[in-house]
């Protein structure tokens, strides 16, 4: 009891940024202590259910702690990643947890205490210096904000936003002019409690059972527009199940949201609530499509097995820091497929932005582009000055809570991004420890070195779409681009690269004929002798060498195709291509 530990580096938090950010500092060197409150790491990949991540999808964009969970990924999961149509990367979330519970095991540096929440925030003047848990107090030279809403923020009386901006804040083309009732009824986006439901192939699945205040009009017509297959399809996991995670008057819950921050018992009050509302659409999805689709078992160590951990949290307290990344740091530049880049990147995204307010469409001026036969986002990057406090010492945020707003929240706040801004968090974290600086005080130039030169996971800081990291050039054309931003290229293309070869003899093989609907929309009807069906398909690619040949193609033109298929999005994610 009241036990007392001193570490260079605490990540509070074992969420995707935290989880990050504690491996990436204990790799660097640094002892490392990361407390988490749930028993899986990885927060929206695991605990949250959201195993079917977005953004960074891109062969290029796969970098860093990100591009090496994607390979543990395909190298674990049977069957592949190929099943959803809302990602390309859909996986059970036990093999996700084991994947980080197993990174965490190999460093020796690296304490991990689960089940605890911080109750008080230390500091001495202007500088965190602890954090107090029930039974521990942990004494750190740095410490990181790991925690799903921003905690330590509160706790720490670090200032912050919560809530949206006016237009008259930063000019943001999607900002309100004026406050109005969508601002006062969802302060912030609503999060979802991730259900997983699972096809028995007959009606024995156990009844759901309906929670408290069903109101079944909620989620009616809840897939009207997308058929009961392709609504079950979006989040189709292997082994015939599910990630229910439907913005469509589906589980999404923002009722009275500005609880979670009020007090303990009210945000209580609003996660039972949240947990209740996902349970009644998984007991309308079941009345109307039948005993056949009931609760998968067996996928969360909970009492409700089917149920993930905890919310997704799409949104938190956001810190006020050195800087703030606006919409219009994420837009593409004028005649350009890129966003601005800045000059203290240290992460990169490129979701298009998504915000979710139950019942409502909100416009927000486009930031998707049409690249590789499909939609993704305009990349862009995360600036270090975000991640550190206008004026507290000893803190780093490393999870939604960077310093962004609202508006902007909505591309910052994936996956992958977020698992970026932990592993820079982590790197800054480790290298302050190494030369006994603030944060604020750290050389950029040195953290994004240290970032790019990682001996186990180099990760990018500069978005070009045509730069893998297997390429032998890529750390040549990264630091050219560090050096000299006036020419970071428009178009997110390095000028005059060779094309690496990719290894496709593994991949299935399919031979057809090219159709071009529009720019960047091909089809692919198949000729010879498959068990596939149906013989016509999307072709989309994530290899900037196959976008390039794509677009140079001859209607009807005769093809040797090698990649894989993915029937719930009825596309060939294509790896290769031979002109016949």
């Amino acid at each position: 009891m009241n036990e007392i530990y001193t570490t260079d580096v605490l990540v509070v938090g074992g969420g995707t940024g935290g989880t990050a950010a504690a491996i990436q500092a204990a790799r660097r060197g640094a002892k490392t202590i990361l407390v988490s409150e749930f028993p899986w790491l990885g927060g929206m990949l695991t605990s949250a259910g959201v195993s079917a991540p977005d953004g960074n999808e891109l062969q290029s964009f796969q970098t860093g702690l990100w591009g090496a969970f994607i390979q543990e990924l395909r190298q674990r999961q049977p069957g592949g990643l190929d099943n959803s149509w809302v990602s390309f990367f859909s996986y059970d979330p036990r093999i996700g947890a084991e994947i980080f519970a197993d990174w965490v095991k190999e460093l020796p540096n690296l304490q991990w205490i689960s089940g605890k929440v911080p109750l008080e925030v230390l500091r001495q003047s202007d500088c965190i210096t602890g954090v107090r848990f029930a039974d521990f107090t942990v004494n750190a030279k740095v410490i990181l904000d790991g925690t799903e809403l921003g905690d330590l923020l509160a706790l720490g009386e670090v200032p912050y936003r919560w809530g949206w901006e006016l237009k008259s804040e930063w000019g943001e083309p999607s900002a309100p002019e004026s406050f109005n009732s969508l601002t006062e009824q969802y302060p912030v986006q609503a999060p979802t409690w991730v259900v997983t439901m699972e096809d028995f192939g007959e009606n024995v699945a156990p009844e759901i059972l309906r929670a408290p205040n069903y109101d079944p009009s909620l989620f009616t017509g809840a897939w009207d527009d997308y058929g009961a297959e392709k609504f079950l399809n979006y989040g189709r996991l292997p082994g015939n199940r599910f990630m229910i995670n439907w913005p469509i008057c589906g589980n999404d819950y923002g009722q009275d949201i500005g609880r979670l921050i009020e007090s303990k018992i009210a945000r209580r009050e609003f996660i039972q609530e949240c947990f209740w509302h996902s349970q009644n659409f998984a007991h309308f999805i079941q009345t109307h499509l039948g005993k056949r689709y009931g609760l998968a078992q067996g996928v969360f160590p909970s009492l409700s097995p089917a149920f993930a951990l905890h919310p997704y949290f799409r949104e938190s307290r956001r810190l006020e820091g050195l800087i703030t990344v606006s919409e219009q740091d994420i837009l593409p530049i004028a005649d350009g497929r890129v966003a601005a880049k800045f000059d203290d990147a240290v992460a990169i995204g490129n979701y298009a932005n998504d915000h979710h307010y139950p019942g409502v469409k909100f416009s927000l001026q486009p930031k998707s582009i049409r690249w590789g036969g499909r939609w993704t986002g305009t990349p862009f990057t995360i600036p270090y000055r975000s991640l550190i406090p206008k004026s507290t010492d000893g803190l780093l945020v490393c999870e939604k809570n960077i310093s962004v707003s609202h508006i902007a929240n909505g591309a910052t706040r994936l996956q992958p991004v977020v698992m970026g801004i932990g592993q820079a968090a982590g790197m800054a974290a480790a290298l302050c420890c190494e030369l006994n600086c603030q944060p604020r005080d750290l050389p950029v130039r040195m953290l994004q070195t240290a970032l790019l030169n990682d001996e186990q996971c180099p990760t990018a800081i500069v978005p070009l779409f045509n730069l893998p990291i297997n390429h032998p050039e890529w750390l040549d054309w990264q630091i050219h681009y560090l050096n000299n931003p006036e020419v970071y290229p428009a178009s997110g293309n390095c000028p005059g690269l060779s094309v690496n070869q990719c290894d496709y003899l593994n991949l299935d093989r399919f031979i057809g004929l090219f159709n071009r609907l529009d720019q960047q929309d091909y089809r692919f009807t198949i000729t010879n002798s498959t068990e596939l069906s149906p013989t016509n398909w999307q072709i989309v690619t994530l290899e900037s060498s196959v976008d390039e040949q794509l677009q140079l193609l001859s209607q009807n033109q005769k093809l040797v195709i090698w990649g894989h298929t993915n029937s719930s999005g009825n596309w060939l994610l294509v790896e290769h291509i031979d002109e016949v």
